[in-house]
């Protein structure tokens, strides 16, 4: 598949997603008071990825509806968030207009945004650009991006819950399902392609970046926390058994 077929399949499939779920939830998640990470809603503050963001120039790869910078701006960010979906970007402005903060959004694929180099001093993707794109290609446009010293925090899906999704999509189970050398890159049956290196490629691909890596939190779902009914990954039993989720921090060298 080229470059640009898998572009506007992805984007194809989240227009859809915007139009049959994203929109309604989009409310919810832009007013809530804490900032949270992944399915399972892991409090911020009990990872301390992101450190101080008052007074920081974010950029958000892969922004979705961006409640994830309206949560920053809140906190005195200077977010911009980008994503490919005009649907999702869409809901994004619809939200600002409803709850505020309002904040520049910029419809471009995170692997070639049109934005000036050495902008920023923090870049994050909370299932976003870490997922949807082509590791190699957001990474370093995301180097591009930010100021020397500056920091990247993303959030991907684990390693184990890659290896234990069954190949037509459901929640992982108790036995490895694919080869680890082999989901680096995966088709979904349902639409999408997305990318899920394990660690010591991406510690690779963040070293070619330019990164050093300061931590790998591997995220579990809180004894409180439910199963989602969406985006099928995991269920909360599973997540408390296994990290669900693998959230980055790297620092720009």
């Amino acid at each position: 598949m080229t470059a640009e077929r898998e572009l506007a399949q992805n984007r194809d499939l989240w227009q859809k997603v915007n139009a049959q779920h994203t929109d309604e939830a989009a409310d919810a998640v832009w007013t809530a008071d804490e900032i949270t990470w992944g399915l399972f809603s892991v409090p911020e503050t009990t990872v301390r990825a992101l450190g101080d963001v008052d007074g920081r120039d974010v950029v958000e790869l892969g922004c979705g509806t961006a409640y994830f910078s309206a949560w920053l701006a809140r906190r005195g960010a200077r977010p911009v968030g980008v994503d490919l979906s005009p649907h999702q970007l869409a809901s994004a402005r619809r939200c600002q207009q409803k709850y505020g903060p309002t904040f520049p959004l910029v419809e471009a694929d995170a692997t070639d945004v049109p934005l000036p180099s050495r902008s920023f001093d923090l870049a994050v993707s909370e299932y976003g650009a870490s997922a949807w794109c082509e590791p190699a290609g957001w990474l370093g446009e995301a180097a591009r991006l930010l100021r020397p010293g500056g920091r990247l925090v993303f959030l991907a899906n684990s390693v184990l819950a890659a290896l234990t999704v069954p190949a037509e999509g459901g929640y992982a189970g108790d036995r490895l399902l694919r080869a680890q050398r082999d989901m680096y890159r995966i088709e979904w049956p349902g639409g999408g392609t997305e990318y899920h290196p394990p660690h010591g490629t991406w510690i690779q691909l963040l070293g070619q970046a330019g990164f050093a890596v300061e931590a790998l939190h591997e995220l579990y779902a809180p004894d409180s926390a439910s199963t989602p009914d969406y985006y099928v990954i995991a269920t909360a039993e599973w997540a408390r058994a296994w990290p669900v989720e693998d959230l980055w921090v790297a620092s720009l060298m």
